[in-house]
Parts: structure tokens; C-alpha cells; sequence
């Protein structure tokens, strides 16, 4: 490469108005471009540049390096004027002659492994001035872009933005978007943690979809990994070893560095990040992927400071952000406000209802399954407490598990009967409503979407996708061999996924076929149209009854009725509600020695909604009510709401 002429200008030379503290940010047309970059124990950083470079025309490109001027923090940064959105670049370390891709890279057209893109973040025009995340009727669907539709790509996406709007959708989730090495793979792999993976699209097409859903009243979440990072195409090491600590141990990588030598600049790097999805790409909020892994001893934890520079970048927007967290020990302190020595995240994945609900389904309790019995009380307690583990003996790690959380709400968690994780964590892959009876997951359905916890669903859910999900990963072919072995390792925990049968049903991750069969069949929409009725009609009902709105699990109380039968009354000024979820045979409740079940004074119950009606593939139900006796239909869930008795005729 020929090396122009003098010095890239320093950011004291000319105005520069940065947004963000690293990256290449273009300037505009009469400016140029804007260089930043860490490289603490670098002496010389200079920006290998390809002009004018398309798929097409490479040949044709002009190349030239352009010395970076050295800051006294460790930080490298320099405007040159030649370089151009759609330019491509790397990054020049002392005497080594390869260019490396930006560790802030916006876009890296041929992956992790290639050179970064320039890319003008400010050009697209957005019409969403005035949406606002709806905060008081949360409805999440969880999404994997690459599956989602045959296509794989965030335009196809936008076809089925109404799909999600018509059913009740007020939030999507879309699985980490960040670069990653290979065709495919579930995301959390990342080595890019700015530059939305080629795989999908171009930024651009990631702004129209999150555009689009905001058209459509549904705000966006994304996923983030700010726990470890892949290793195939992590260049972050040749920047700065001080990016990784050998403090911790990560069970899927080196740990990052939040709180060693020079980790106010990691710190940085991330807590920047978490600002610039939200400004730059406008999404509503993120979903912090496994926290318990985020390494940190300082007096202020690093999840605390990525929380505030969200908020901030939602700030810069005029709108609320939403932070979730996934937390495997089940810190309460994550949701706690920062003057409670909290965290300030709005609200925790609730893995204790999931495994109770999926041992009352399918009747077993295997591996991490081993504590719970999917019990009529267990049920109650999760939707009124939210964690089942609050700090008591938790034998399946033979320890505590969980902390105190009796002071959480409702709203502090999200509940789901499917997620990427649980439905790929086992043998087959395959979806819950294989695994149980179509009524009782009709019944546990109701019952979820109805309680004041914030729902989820996984995609394809809502109309009984038969496509199993798989975990995936387009990898080199050593280190797809350790990912299997590690994999079938994992899995070995169930009991069936350790025998010879079961190893050898596993999938291999490295394989097409793999993440082809993960994709979701859109046919089944009109197929399997009752269990999207069903689902439909449940979110209709959550959003418009007075009493389902308030999400208020104080209002909210619960009595277990018989074996694996279950009230909840929710107390509501404009008319309580009753709802009664029964997974087992009918049954007559003879005395009704319950209070919950006692009618508003002057009123009767009437079933304002069932899980067995015909049109949701149910076989119908009888009144629950007769002769001062309550049945309870098998397998089945009803809403009551009160009416007014009939006046006696004097």
C-alpha cells in the first residue's frame, strides 16, 4: 500500500462533533471521516484504507494508509478527508502488516474476518419521532432473524410485522445481532459487538425493520453478550490484551476485563455500546444475556453503568428504555434501584416458572429440572412471587440458590413456556406442544398470558410451529468439533441425551441442515389457526379487561383448589376476575370452602373465557356452577367475570 502524504488531521485540528468515543463516524461530504481507536501498547496505529471497493470492482479500488495520532490515554485517532461511506479499512498495529478490522467496526461486509465498511448512521430517515414503548401492557416475542422467515434477513422480517401486530405483540426481541464468524449461528458468539452481522442485511435494513415495527406500535429489544466474546475473528487481543481477564472463569470464553488494569476503557467500550444500539438503531431497550457472567468487583458494578448509558441513549430520543436481564443465580439486586445498591435493570427472565410449568406438562423433572414438581402451589407462587428460589437450599447445585425478592412485583419478570434456550436444550429440539397434551398446554397457555407477569413467547409459538430449534453454528471444522463434544457434553446432564440412543439423535451444530430445519414454516399460520386464536384472543383479553391491565401481582391472590388445580383473584375496582387453571381430570369441589371463589357482593360468575372452546381446538365446556357445587372442567382454564343476580320476582 502507498502511504499518502503527511499525518491523518488530529481531532484538535477541525471541528469533529463525535457521537460516540470510538469507531470511524463520518463527518460529511466536506469533512471526511473521523477515526478513533484503544491500542494502549501500540506506538504506531495507522488506517489501511480501500476506496471506491465493491463486490465487483475491487480491483479497481485505491489503497493508501493513513497515519493515526497518538492520545495520552491509549487511544489512537485521526479525520481524513478522502474516505467516504461504502470505503473499507483496517487497522495498521506497529510493524504487523495486516490490517485489522475495527474493534468498532459499524459494518464488516465480508464478516469478522474481513476489512470494516464506513457507514453514514445518519442519513436514514426515520418517521418515529413519536412512538413510546408501551410500558403498561408488555407482550415480548422472542426472535431469531435467521430462522424467523425462509429468507433470513431483516426485510423478509418486515413482511411479518403486522403477523405480530394483529396478534398483540407490543415488543420484539430479536437474538443478538452483533457480527459473527460463519453463515449462521444463534449470535452469542459475537467478535463485532457494533457492526450488525452481514448475514442479515446491511445496517440500513436493520433500521427499516425496527422502523417498520414502530409503525406498527411494536418496540424492540436486543440481545446483547456483554459476558465473553467468540474466538473465531476476535481481533480484540491485538489491540489491547487488557480487554480479557484471567480474574474469572467463563464457561464460554475469556472473561472480560471490568475491573482490572485499564478497565475504565472496557468499561467504556461497552457501556458505549449499550448507547449507541439505541441512538443509532433506535431500539427500545436490550436484553442482557447471562449477567452472573459479567465479572465485576468494583464498588459500582459494570451492569449498573451499562443500565445508565442506555438510559441515556433513550434520553436522547425523548423515550423510555426497557433493560431485561438474564440471571441464572437469580439476583434480586439486578432490579433494584441504584439507591438500593441495585442495578437498576427493569426486569429478570423467570427461569423458576418455566421449569415448574414444563414439569406440570410433561410430568418429568430431569437435571436442572430436579427441584421442581410443577405443582398447583408452585405455579401460584411464581406468577405471585415471581422466583421460586429466594435463598433456599437448591439441590441440583447443592448449595442456596436465588436471593431475597419478596418485594419485587410482577412487572419484575418475565415469564414464558418457550425460549431459545429451553426448546434446544434437549434431545430433539423440539417445541413444548409435542412434548404434553394439547389441553393442559391450552390450559397453562391461559394461565401464563393472564397473570401480571410480563409475558414471552418464542417464535412460531403462537401457531404451534412443528419446526424444531436447534443451537447452530456455522464454525471451522476444529472448532465445530470441540463445540459438539462440548455440546453433547452439556446435554448429557438429561438423563436421555446420555445414553447411546440419545447421542445419537443430537444434531450437529456445524450443520446446514441444522439450522435449515430450525426455520420456521409460515403454511402453519393457517394450518394450525386454532392455536393462533387461541393465543390472539388471550392477548385481546390481557389488554382490554380492566382487571388483567393493572399487572399487579399485590392485587393478585391465589389458592390451590386440588391436585393440580389452581385459583388466582384479581381484585380490580371495576369488577374482580377469577381465573381457575386446572391441569388435572375434572373435579367437584364439594363443600366450595374457598374464599377467593366467593362472587363480588350481589353478583354471580359468569366464563367469560375458556381454554376448551371448539374454535381453539378444545371439546367445548359445560357450566361450572351447578347446584351449589363447582366443577372443574379437566384440563382447562376459565375466566370469570361477575354479573349482576337476577332480582327475585316479589
Amino acid at each position: 500500500m502507498a502511504n499518502r502524504k503527511g499525518e491523518a488531521s488530529d481531532r484538535t485540528s477541525r471541528q469533529i462533533e463525535r457521537r460516540f468515543e470510538i469507531g470511524a463516524e463520518y463527518q460529511g461530504e466536506n469533512v471526511g471521516t473521523h477515526f478513533r481507536v484503544w491500542a494502549p501498547d501500540r506506538k504506531r496505529v495507522a488506517v489501511a484504507a480501500t476506496v471506491n471497493a465493491s463486490p465487483t470492482n475491487s480491483q479497481a479500488a485505491a489503497h493508501a494508509t493513513y497515519p493515526l495520532t497518538p492520545e495520552p490515554n491509549g487511544y489512537h485517532s485521526g479525520l481524513i478527508a478522502e474516505l467516504q461511506p461504502g470505503d473499507r479499512y483496517g487497522f495498521l498495529l506497529d510493524d504487523d502488516p495486516k490490517p485489522y478490522p475495527d474493534p468498532a467496526s459499524r459494518f464488516q461486509p465480508e464478516g469478522p474476518h474481513g476489512l470494516s465498511q464506513i457507514v453514514d448512521a445518519t442519513r436514514f430517515e426515520w418517521s418515529d419521532a413519536g412512538f413510546e414503548p408501551r410500558s403498561d401492557a408488555r407482550v415480548i416475542y422472542e426472535l431469531h432473524i435467521g430462522t424467523f422467515t425462509a429468507e433470513g434477513s431483516y426485510r423478509s422480517a418486515i413482511e411479518k410485522v403486522q403477523h405480530l401486530a394483529d396478534l398483540g405483540v407490543t415488543m420484539v426481541e430479536l437474538m443478538p445481532l452483533n457480527g459473527f464468524a460463519g453463515r449462521y449461528g444463534w449470535g452469542y458468539d459475537g467478535v463485532n459487538e457494533w457492526a450488525p452481522t452481514q448475514s442479515y442485511g446491511s445496517p440500513d435494513d436493520l433500521r427499516a425493520l425496527i422502523a417498520a415495527l414502530h409503525r406498527a406500535g411494536i418496540a424492540a429489544i436486543l440481545d446483547v453478550v456483554y459476558n465473553h466474546l467468540g474466538s473465531d475473528g476476535n481481533y480484540l487481543a491485538h489491540f489491547a490484551s487488557e480487554y480479557f481477564s484471567d480474574e474469572y472463569e467463563c464457561e464460554w470464553g475469556q472473561a472480560l476485563n471490568f475491573d482490572g488494569p485499564r478497565s475504565a476503557s472496557v468499561r467504556q467500550y461497552f457501556c458505549e455500546n449499550a448507547r449507541y444500539w439505541i441512538e443509532e438503531f433506535h431500539f427500545d431497550g436490550l436484553r442482557l444475556d447471562a449477567t452472573q457472567a459479567i465479572f465485576d468487583s468494583s464498588a459500582r458494578h459494570v451492569i449498573a453503568d451499562i443500565v445508565q448509558a442506555a438510559r441515556v441513549g433513550g434520553a436522547a430520543l425523548s423515550k423510555q428504555v426497557f433493560i431485561v436481564a438474564e440471571n441464572e443465580p437469580q439476583h434480586a439486586k439486578l432490579v433494584r434501584s441504584p439507591e438500593q445498591e441495585g442495578y437498576g435493570v427493569d426486569a429478570l427472565w423467570n427461569d423458576d416458572f418455566h421449569h415448574s410449568a414444563m414439569v406440570a406438562l410433561t410430568g418429568g423433572h430431569p437435571a436442572y429440572y430436579n427441584d421442581y414438581r410443577g405443582t398447583a402451589q408452585e405455579l401460584i407462587s411464581a406468577l405471585k412471587w415471581g422466583y421460586l428460589f429466594q435463598g433456599q437450599h437448591y439441590y441440583w447445585q447443592k448449595g442456596s440458590r436465588g436471593t431475597a425478592a419478596l418485594d419485587l412485583n410482577a412487572q419484575h419478570y418475565v415469564t414464558y413456556l418457550q425460549n431459545h434456550d429451553q426448546v434446544a436444550n434437549s434431545v430433539t429440539g423440539e417445541r413444548i406442544d409435542r412434548l404434553c397434551s394439547p389441553a393442559e398446554l391450552r390450559a397453562m397457555t391461559g394461565l401464563m398470558l393472564l397473570a401480571p407477569s410480563t409475558p414471552m413467547l418464542f417464535q412460531g409459538q403462537e401457531f404451534a410451529s412443528s419446526s424444531p430449534f436447534y443451537f447452530f453454528a456455522d464454525l471451522p471444522e476444529e472448532i465445530a468439533k470441540v463445540a459438539d463434544r462440548d455440546r453433547r457434553k452439556f446435554l448429557s446432564q438429561f438423563p436421555a441425551a446420555a445414553t447411546e440412543e440419545g447421542q445419537r439423535h443430537l444434531t450437529r451444530i456445524g450443520a446446514r441442515e441444522t439450522f435449515e430445519r430450525s426455520k420456521l414454516d409460515w403454511s402453519e399460520l393457517e394450518r394450525h389457526a386454532p392455536v393462533y386464536r387461541l393465543h390472539r384472543d388471550l392477548l385481546g383479553l390481557r389488554a382490554s379487561d380492566p382487571a388483567l391491565r393493572q399487572r399487579r401481582s399485590d392485587l393478585m391472590h391465589g389458592s390451590v383448589l386440588a391436585e393440580r388445580a389452581l385459583a388466582l383473584r384479581f381484585f380490580c375496582s371495576e369488577g374482580d376476575r377469577l381465573l381457575i387453571t386446572n391441569l388435572g381430570i375434572e373435579r367437584e369441589l364439594i363443600p366450595v370452602a374457598e374464599p377467593l371463589l366467593a362472587p363480588p357482593e350481589g353478583h354471580e360468575w359468569q366464563v367469560a373465557w375458556c381454554s376448551e372452546r371448539v374454535e381453539y381446538g378444545g371439546q367445548g365446556f359445560g357450566a361450572p356452577w351447578q347446584e351449589g357445587r363447582f366443577v372443574l372442567p379437566g384440563r382447562s382454564t376459565l375466566l370469570f367475570t361477575p354479573i349482576r343476580k337476577p332480582r327475585n320476582p316479589s
